[in-house]
């Protein structure tokens, strides 16, 4: 049932920045027109024109601004609305949204209330805002890390998502000059550069990102190690922060995560080891142990798809964004905890991935099992019978987020440890 106005026009807020994680991004940032993004597939409509001066947009959030992941969110839609100038009465946003019939139930009343755009941005939510599409086709439905947009062709439902494995593969990049600096100082040989990952999950999201984040270590400190345990739940402070203290007890040198609390940098802070956050700079609560922190800008996506709304002109069904669209971001670097040089490195390896030299998921540079990878079938649903496999390998690198928007590198590759997980 349609969901009533009355609630959802009360929860207009004006939400602060999270001090301890608040997101400075690095200087060569740039914001990208809208024809700049990459496009995977393509919706089968186009959108009606909205005018700008009656528009309204809807945001529905896991967690609320407590939460890193949450925050990179709310930041990015305040940004995109100010860019487009909305008022504050033009845009709704609705937090601490479980992954359950809760985002069926806020995103009918964010229709109800005259939305005409409404984004999401938990996987979870996806089932919910694809029940929600259905009964309101006027309404275009965004969701961020989904799957299933290409498969349920419907010309109002979206999915999107961000080369990240870019960023966090220059973020390891940064952890294993750090670890080299720590190495030469004489504070563990070579042998024990083991590094440690805090994980919520063991979807193809999170094994990308650790995968994507030991590669960029390992490109500069060929020795290092991982050892990855993971928490069960995006959000869960105590368990990230034990996750962290185990994997510091365990020997490893430095800690990134991909997990949304304040739970594994403070954990680092205390106990003096390095940390490489996500989803914003953790400096003002962290600033002897953080290094840097990559991130997806979502300002350029919600930009895009406003706009779209607005002239009435296509949305793709599964929406890329990557380094040169400013969707892929890092934080500035933290020069009292970074080895020297650090900057100057990610700005050479930043290049270099834009310009096609280096991939990240280049099969020279890992193996599985002993053996050097030389096919992917990923699951990824992208031909027009919708059969399960698509070859993913082609010219020496797998082609990750490029056949869909949501990643789907889900391999356990050699010198990653995965802690107490039967990984399958």
């Amino acid at each position: 049932m349609k969901k009533l106005l009355a609630i959802a026009l009360a929860l207009v807020l004006c939400l602060s920045v999270f001090a301890g994680c608040s997101s400075n991004t690095a200087a060569n940032e740039t914001k990208p027109a809208a024809d700049n993004t990459q496009t995977t597939a393509a919706a089968e409509t186009t959108t009606e024109a909205a005018p700008a001066s009656t528009m309204k947009v809807g945001f529905i959030f896991l967690h609320d601004e407590n939460s890193t992941y949450d925050l990179n969110f709310m930041n990015a839609a305040k940004e995109a609305c100010a860019n487009l100038g909305f008022s504050e009465d033009q845009y709704i946003f609705r937090t601490n949204i479980p992954e359950g019939q809760e985002c069926y139930d806020a995103a009918c009343e964010l229709a109800d209330a005259g939305c005409t755009v409404i984004f999401a941005d938990s996987f979870g939510h996806e089932d919910y805002m694809i029940q929600a599409a259905k009964e309101f086709p006027e309404v275009q439905f965004c969701h961020a890390t989904g799957t299933k947009a290409h498969t349920e062709g419907l010309s109002n439902y979206h999915n999107a998502f961000a080369s990240i494995y870019e960023g966090r593969y220059l973020a390891g990049v940064a952890a294993g000059l750090k670890l080299n600096e720590m190495i030469a100082a004489g504070e563990f040989t070579a042998e024990e550069a083991k590094m440690g990952y805090v994980g919520a999950f063991t979807y193809a999201e999170v094994v990308s990102g650790y995968t994507s984040f030991f590669l960029g270590a390992k490109s500069v400190c060929p020795t290092v190690t991982m050892d990855v345990t993971f928490t069960g739940s995006w959000y869960d402070e105590t368990a990230e922060k034990e996750g962290a203290n185990t994997l510091i007890g365990g020997g490893c040198k430095l800690i990134s995560q991909h997990a949304d609390s304040m739970g594994a940098p403070t954990a680092c802070e205390t106990a003096g080891v390095p940390n490489v956050s996500y989803n914003g700079s953790t400096v003002g609560a962290c600033p002897n142990t953080f290094i840097v922190s990559s991130r997806i800008n979502w300002a350029p996506y919600y930009e895009f798809v406003i706009t779209s709304v607005q002239n009435g002109t296509e949305i793709p069904a599964d929406w890329t964004g990557n380094l040169a669209t400013g969707s892929v971001v890092l934080t500035d670097v933290n020069e009292k905890a970074a080895a020297a040089g650090t900057a100057e490195k990610l700005a050479e390896v930043r290049k270099a991935l834009e310009d096609g030299t280096v991939h990240v998921f280049d099969t020279a540079t890992f193996t599985v099992g002993g053996e050097t990878l030389t096919s992917y079938m990923a699951d990824v649903d992208t031909d027009p019978d919708y059969t399960p496999d698509t070859e993913a390998i082609s010219d020496g690198y797998l082609h990750e987020s490029e056949y869909r928007s949501a990643p789907y590198f889900a391999l356990q590759i050699d010198g990653i440890n995965l802690l107490d997980v039967n990984f399958g």
